[in-house]
This record gives C-alpha cells, sequence and structure tokens, in this order.
C-alpha cells in the first residue's frame, strides 16, 4: 500500500506539469484563432469595398458591351460608396445591385465560355461556308452563329445585369430627395433676389420719390418754380421706379412669355443677346399648343442665362439655340463655339466654387447653378459639355404633357 501511495505521488507531480502545460496550450490556441479570425475579418471587411468597386466596374465593362451591340443601355442604380468604412460596408452589404451583380459573374462563369466556340467557328466558317457560297451559292451557316452566340450573350446579360425593383425604387427616392433639395434651394434664392431687387433697387427709388415730393410740398409756397422742378425729378424717380419693380416681375415670371408664348420670348432674347444667334424651333410653331407655364418659365430662363453667359465669357459672337417638342417634354439645347472650359456644378464639389460655377473658366456667376436647380425642380435633366477650346454645349430636358 505504502509503494502504491508513492507511486500515485510521483505520477501526480509527474502530470501536473502536463495539466499546466495543456491548459496554457488550450488558451494559446483560443486566442490565436480568435486572432486570426478576426485579423481575416478586418482585412476583409477592409477590402469589401474596394472588391464591390471593382466588381461594379467589371460589370460597368459588361454594361457598355452590351449597349455597344444591342443599341439599348442597361441602367445602373449603385448605392454610393462613401463616408467611413463601416458606411461603406454597410452600402456595400445592402446595395441590391451589387448582389445582382454576383449573380451576373457566376452565371457568366458558366455561359461566358460559349465565347470559346468562337474560336474554332472562326476557321471552320472560314472554310465551310466559304465552300458552301462558293460552290453551291447557298448563304453562310457557320459564321452566323457567331452572331447568335453574341445576341444570346446579351440577352442573358442583359437580365441579369438588369437593377432590381427595389435598387430601382431607391434611387428614385434619392433623386426626389435631391430634387426637392434643389427646388428648395431654388426657391430660397429666388425670394433673396426678389427681397435684394426690392429693398436696394425699388425701396430706393420709392425712398427717393417720397423725399422730392416732400420738399416740394415745402417750397411750393414761396419757390414755384423750385416745387416745380422737384416734381418733374419726382416724375423720373416714379418713372424709374417703375421701370425697377418691371424688372423685378420679369425675374419672377417675364410677361413675354405670356404675350408671345415661348417661341417668341426666346426670338426676343435671341434679338437682345448682343450675339448672332440661330434659332431653331421643331415642333413648336407660333401658334401650337402651349407647355405648362413653369416649363416655359425655366425654359426660358436657361436660354436667358446661357446666353448672357457667352456674351460675357465665351470671346465668342455666335451662338445656336435650338428647342425641340418631346413626346413627353422639352429639349432646350444652347451651343456657343467660344472658348469653352465651363464648370458643371455638379462636378465641383467645393460649396464656394460650386456656387461661382459659371460657363467658362476666366469667370462666370453662378448662373449654371440656377439653370440646374429650376430644372431639378420641375424633375428634368441638365447637361454641360464644355471642353477647352470649346464649343460650349448646354442641354436641358424638361417633362411635361402638351
Amino acid at each position: 500500500m505504502r509503494t502504491t501511495i508513492r507511486q500515485a505521488r510521483r505520477a501526480t507531480v509527474q502530470l501536473a506539469p502536463a495539466v499546466a502545460l495543456a491548459f496554457f496550450s488550450i488558451l494559446f490556441i483560443t486566442v490565436m484563432i480568435i486572432t486570426l479570425v478576426g485579423t481575416i475579418a478586418v482585412v476583409a471587411a477592409g477590402l469589401l469595398p474596394e472588391t464591390v468597386l471593382l466588381i461594379r466596374r467589371m460589370a460597368g465593362w459588361k454594361r457598355s458591351r452590351v449597349a455597344a451591340w444591342t443599341g439599348r443601355e442597361i441602367p445602373e442604380a449603385y448605392l454610393p460608396l462613401r463616408g467611413t468604412l463601416l458606411e461603406r460596408i454597410r452600402a456595400a452589404l445592402w446595395d441590391a445591385c451589387t448582389y445582382a451583380d454576383l449573380r451576373w459573374m457566376f452565371a457568366h462563369y458558366l455561359y461566358g465560355f460559349f465565347g470559346l466556340l468562337a474560336i474554332p467557328l472562326w476557321p471552320l466558317g472560314l472554310v465551310v461556308d466559304g465552300l458552301w457560297c462558293g460552290l453551291l451559292r447557298r448563304d453562310a451557316v457557320v459564321l452566323p452563329l457567331l452572331g447568335r452566340l453574341a445576341d444570346r450573350d446579351a440577352r442573358w446579360s442583359t437580365a441579369l445585369l438588369k437593377p432590381p425593383p427595389k435598387a430601382l425604387l431607391a434611387e428614385r427616392v434619392t433623386v426626389l430627395t435631391e430634387t426637392r433639395a434643389s427646388a428648395i434651394a431654388a426657391h430660397s434664392a429666388e425670394l433673396r433676389r426678389i427681397e435684394r431687387d426690392l429693398h436696394d433697387g425699388t425701396q430706393a427709388q420709392l425712398v427717393s420719390l417720397s423725399m422730392r415730393i416732400g420738399l416740394a410740398k415745402r417750397v411750393f409756397d414761396r419757390d414755384p418754380d423750385a416745387a416745380r422742378k422737384l416734381l418733374d425729378e419726382a416724375q423720373d424717380q416714379a418713372q424709374a421706379a417703375l421701370a425697377e419693380l418691371r424688372h423685378v416681375v420679369r425675374g419672377i415670371h417675364p410677361p413675354i412669355l405670356t404675350d408671345r408664348g415661348l417661341v417668341g420670348a426666346v426670338r426676343s432674347l435671341a434679338a437682345s443677346s448682343g450675339l448672332e444667334v440661330a434659332v431653331e424651333f421643331e415642333g413648336l410653331p407660333d401658334d401650337g399648343p402651349r407647355a405648362p407655364a413653369a416649363v416655359e418659365a425655366a425654359a426660358y430662363f436657361a436660354v436667358a442665362e446661357a446666353l448672357t453667359n457667352a456674351a460675357k465669357y465665351s470671346g465668342t459672337d455666335q451662338a445656336e439655340v435650338r428647342l425641340t417638342r418631346l413626346a413627353n417634354g422639352l429639349r432646350v439645347r444652347v451651343r456657343d463655339d467660344g472658348r469653352g472650359g465651363a464648370a458643371d456644378p455638379a462636378t465641383v464639389t467645393d460649396a464656394a466654387e460650386r456656387e461661382n460655377a459659371g460657363t467658362s473658366s476666366t469667370g462666370g456667376g453662378s448662373g449654371l447653378l440656377g439653370i440646374r436647380r429650376r430644372v431639378a425642380a420641375l424633375d428634368g435633366s441638365f447637361s454641360l459639355t464644355s471642353p477647352v477650346g470649346g464649343p460650349t454645349v448646354i442641354e436641358v430636358e424638361l417633362p411635361c404633357v402638351w
């Protein structure tokens, strides 16, 4: 018995370090696994947005190839990947179009190998179709298969890359939110302009008019000639105030639009612009149906601002204006062959620079931003093309029912 106890004690002393080492090994391996998994997760999370961007570029390249083949664009409705890393990861995971792109990639992995058939079809087609057409005078039968393969690839890619309805709805909500913000900004800017014009122009004229009439009343009895002179000046001041007030009213809604319609108003703008302007109207006769008042006003101000900027900054004395009636809208296009270099407010990141984005690299006002806001308020589209050296082309499309 004593011998057995002694051996057990020796065995316990021997096993105790082994147990401690095993416990330490378990802790070490657990920590190592957690660290490894965490490191992989962190690295994967950091790479996720960039991976999604790479997938988008691949899908975008395929969209452009399909559009070049079919003549029909495949729309995109991606969520923007910006902000902090967590925000970018969240946007990448919640973007329905990302999963559509992944679905296309896996499907294309399977059916994309059909393109390898083009390699043997070419020599086979040249031989077989050459003999078939040369000897039997029949239509080719092998090479046309290449066109059918391209058609099949385009159809499948279109179906797979088309944004899901959920993504289109989200994009529409985003566009409407931006449009509403632009409409509010345009409305606020318009109110500030009217207030400034009334305060600095009409109000000042009326104050001066009141002072002259008051002075005339004071000196009327003792110096009628001086009173008459003051009343003459007051009359001139009243006419100037009326002219200033008409200018403010024209800025709200030009009366010429009501009197002559959009066609006559644009002709008047072209004649008074100081430029040699060629004006064309497609589907817009003088006595034809008119667009809604808001659409006509937006088109009028777009032409007015574009011609004003061209006269000030383009360095040319010629311009072109074209108004086209569309099935469900109105297109306005203004072109000049000046020096170009205009900055689109939508592409300028700095707020101050965006407010000052004009039609020329040498200067400009907030005219383009004003056009964009007016158009956005009506859910229209605005585009600017102005490479350095010209030409500058401003194109606006406004939806409306005729």
